[in-house]
């Protein structure tokens, strides 16, 4: 005789007895691996499970940046979100790549790529999806492919030209990880297709740059900064006030902010190329600035790096290092946090509304020249002079991975995103570390953004 057990319960299957359109909103709640997992359910589940509604809200949950200031700064690269929506993205084969590229910054596996052409140290450095920019000590400024990793323009004087490479002055690339290394085309009828000699251009090194979706601001050992048009790459304006060389600019829509080797920051209206103020109070070189809103953090030879709100033009307050110079600094995305290394070798995480020294960043066994601070993805990329590039979690929770041989002298400059490093170095090339190589889908991930 067949017995019930009173106390059991029967569950109605949702996925029966819901209409789909709710189902599939109710599954979009689930992380990744709980909708994979919900696949195996039944069939119905299964078609349900792998709906691009509900990949796309997984997706993004774990994936699309949530970074609540105003105005939102502008990040280096890709976001790796993929483009605005449009019926097409395959959203689970997108999570795919994205935890794959996850997979190889744990395990420290990038793919190299060699941007070759600069005749000596190349300083800084800018990319997005589409484009690289560089400048160098050889006094020019290249653009190159992010797509073909082709150059694609080079702009200096005339004297700036650079002539045919020595074949067997070649440099050597990672031994491992390399996959591409395209020989320079400096003078060949193709480098001098692209050599560009603009209206005006800077008379010695290139140390810094920065760009937006139409200008970039370059600064130079000649005291002075170029205004240039992205469009055209032809100068809108010089910016003259310094008496040593520009070592740092930022800029955002109103204003451009430079620092130089003669220990102030200039701050210019960006419209009209007018000066607005001078910040003083360093007592060194200033090395680094970093612009969110109205408030600035800048870096400098005395060991200090200072917050300042630039309505006043006030110094709000001092982040002393331990020992000696500091010659980088990061701002937070939302402005809680400031990164800042140096001379002795470490990276120090200060509370910015407090001073607070929260955490140190230690492992180079040089000078950290190079400091990056990606907010997106929790990860802090420095470069040093003991030729190597490390990257922390930001929280400090996971020790630091170690990246040796990638160049062959100084680091110079370093800067991510999330699927690469490009660093440049004092043996005049930049390297790209890409942790997206062969993955598939992962051109899925390039775009503006959700």
């Amino acid at each position: 005789m067949l017995e019930l057990d009173i106390n059991s319960t029967i569950y109605a299957d949702p996925a029966m007895r819901l209409p789909p359109e709710l189902m599939i909103e109710i599954l979009g709640y689930l992380d990744a691996r709980s909708l994979s997992r919900s696949e195996l359910v039944s069939g119905r589940w299964a078609a349900l499970s792998r709906s691009q509604h509900c990949w796309r809200a997984s997706f993004l949950s774990a994936y699309k940046p949530t970074i609540n200031v105003t105005p939102q700064p502008r990040m280096m690269g890709g976001l790796g979100i993929g483009t605005k929506p449009n019926g097409t993205q395959d959203y689970k084969q997108m999570y795919k790549a994205r935890h794959l590229i996850e997979g190889n910054w744990l395990h420290c596996s990038p793919r190299a790529i060699y941007f070759t052409g600069h005749t000596d140290s190349v300083y800084c450095c800018q990319f997005d999806e589409d484009k690289l920019i560089t400048g160098s000590r050889d006094r020019t400024i290249r653009v190159w492919s992010m797509r073909d990793f082709r150059c694609l323009k080079v702009i200096g004087g005339p004297a700036s030209r650079p002539v045919r490479d020595d074949p067997e002055t070649r440099l050597p690339t990672h031994p491992h990880a390399t996959v591409m290394d395209r020989p320079s085309l400096n003078g060949t009828s193709e480098g001098n297709e692209i050599y560009h000699i603009p209206e005006q251009y800077h008379q010695a090194s290139i140390l810094c740059l920065h760009y937006d979706d139409t200008h970039m601001v370059t600064g130079s050992s000649d005291t002075t900064c170029l205004v240039w048009d992205l469009a055209t790459f032809e100068p809108v304006r010089r910016l003259r006030k310094h008496s040593a060389g520009v070592l740092d600019v930022c800029m955002d829509s109103t204003r451009i902010i430079s620092c130089s080797k003669d220990a102030t920051i200039c701050l210019w209206d960006r419209a009209t190329g007018d000066l607005l103020g001078v910040l003083t109070g360093h007592n060194g070189p200033v090395n680094a600035v970093q612009l969110r809103g109205n408030l600035l953090v800048s870096a400098s030879g005395d060991g200090v790096a200072k917050l300042w709100n630039l309505q006043t033009q006030k110094c709000i307050r001092d982040f002393p290092s331990k020992d000696r110079g500091l010659a980088a600094v990061e701002f937070s995305a939302d402005t809680r946090f400031v990164l800042a290394g140096g001379n002795d070798q470490v990276i120090y995480k200060f509370d910015s509304a407090t001073g607070e020294l929260l955490h140190t960043y230690r492992g180079h066994t040089g000078l950290v020249r190079s400091l990056f601070l990606d907010s997106v993805n929790g990860r802090v990329i420095s470069g040093s002079y003991d030729q190597s590039m490390r990257v922390y979690s930001f929280d400090g929770a996971a020790r630091s991975k170690r990246y040796m041989d990638w160049t062959t002298s100084w680091i110079l400059a370093a800067k991510g995103d999330y699927r690469r490093i490009v660093a440049t170095s004092q043996d005049g090339r930049a390297v790209l570390m890409d942790y997206g190589w062969a993955v598939e889908g992962v051109e899925m991930l390039r775009g503006e953004g959700v």
